[in-house]
């Protein structure tokens, strides 16, 4: 039962295959964009595998390109903590989408960039009680400070970095209230939804693809994820052990991802789960050609797209284990329509739709409350429908700004 987080098979840690991996038959196994809205519309494919393991296949539209990355969490969910949690690769796909706005707009301005470093801290709330069905996660004000350097005054730079920032696709899921929308197939067939906005469309096929995907036989940077250090394992503290598995909770959680450039203009980006204790993992992110990189690594799109839903993900096996249900299977398929802004357009984003997919013996109607719980406690969803301003400062050599 994939639900039940006790004692739950370490299937990561027994795949061979590297954590995240560039997908070289994509069109053969159906994985195929949804049709371009914006500019860059991105469809992710993810499965629970066990505990809170979970694997996605994602294809982003502007490019063709396609990844495989995964998911786990630490201790303080019972996770095996063999990959970064779902809000660590969020916070990854922010860092890399600002310094890729940060980057192109200093090119089109004419302003040479010495050094740049783009460091994103995000910070959720959860409060209430999973049985009693009053548990909702939140999201607060990030705060993003970037380092700069270059061949500009202080406030040309700071300009620069403010302007950036809202033409980032990111901008459009933090501003205004995107209420989410879904459809649910519950044991095969498509059931209303509750109380979250449903879909005016038919569900997506179910999918069922993922152990057909191929690496591709393409340049890729070494090392696409690594395990840098691994968190503290303790009990009764908060964020210890097993925390994030209790019914009432009232806590607050802290992620952080810092950017750099390195010389071969694959970005590195370091992140820490500081709330719950979780460990330090390094990513490696890159765009596509047809966006001025050499895709060695996964975009920020990607990133963005594969943490909501990994995110929205890991609400179903808590509240499953919370309650003491059966889910025998759970997976979806999330479509996510960003704008990307440039000089005097922001950046912006359609609301996440989602087709959900429900294995459950327990009836229709815990499968439509898995749903319910799922878009109320997920902190990426809320972040959606939270209208959100980042906190910005700009750390030049002639002073902080912001």
């Amino acid at each position: 039962m994939l639900g039940d987080m006790t004692d739950a098979p370490d299937v990561l840690g027994r795949d061979q295959r590297p954590p995240f991996f560039p997908v070289g038959n994509a069109a053969e196994i159906g994985l195929e964009p949804p049709k371009d809205r914006h500019g860059q519309s991105v469809r992710t494919w993810v499965r629970a595998l066990a505990g809170m393991q979970k694997e996605a296949l994602v294809v982003n539209g502007a490019t063709g390109r396609a990844w495989r990355v995964v998911s786990d969490e630490g201790p303080y969910l019972a996770g095996h903590d063999r990959a970064p949690c779902p809000l660590c690769t969020f916070v990854t796909g922010m860092s890399a989408s600002y310094m890729n706005e940060i980057t192109a707009l200093a090119d089109t301005r004419g302003i040479a960039i010495d050094e740049v470093e783009v460091t994103v801290g995000n910070h959720y709330s959860m409060e209430g009680s999973a049985l009693q069905g009053t548990m909702i996660g939140g999201a607060l004000t990030p705060e993003l400070a970037v380092d700069i350097s270059g061949d500009a005054d202080t406030a040309d730079l700071y300009e620069l970095v403010r302007d950036a920032v809202v033409a980032s696709p990111v901008n459009g899921l933090l501003s205004g209230v995107k209420a989410s929308l879904f459809t649910l197939t519950w044991n095969g067939d498509q059931i209303e939804v509750g109380e979250v906005t449903g879909l005016d469309e038919k569900p997506h096929p179910d999918p069922a693809t993922f152990d057909q995907a191929e690496i591709a036989g393409v340049p890729v940077s070494e090392d696409l994820m690594i395990k840098l250090r691994a968190g503290d394992q303790v009990e009764g503290v908060p964020g210890g052990i097993n925390t994030s598995l209790q019914d009432s909770q009232s806590r607050t959680l802290h992620v952080q991802a810092r950017c750099t450039m390195g010389d071969d203009g694959v970005k590195g980006i370091h992140e820490n789960l500081f709330r719950p204790i979780g460990s330090e993992f390094r990513f490696l992110s890159d765009e596509a050609p047809q966006a001025g990189g050499r895709g060695m690594a996964p975009d920020a799109a990607t990133y963005l797209a594969a943490g909501i839903a990994f995110c929205f993900m890991t609400q179903f096996g808590r509240y499953a284990s919370i309650t003491k249900r059966r889910l025998d299977g759970y997976r979806v398929v999330q479509d996510l329509h960003l704008a990307p802004g440039d000089e005097g357009t922001p950046g912006d984003a359609d609301p996440v739709e989602t087709h959900v997919y429900l294995d459950t013996p327990d009836g229709e109607d815990f499968a439509r409350k898995t749903l319910d719980m799922g878009e109320r406690t997920c902190f990426l969803h809320a972040t959606c429908r939270t209208p959100l301003t980042p906190d910005l400062t700009v750390n030049t050599a002639g002073g902080v700004t912001g």
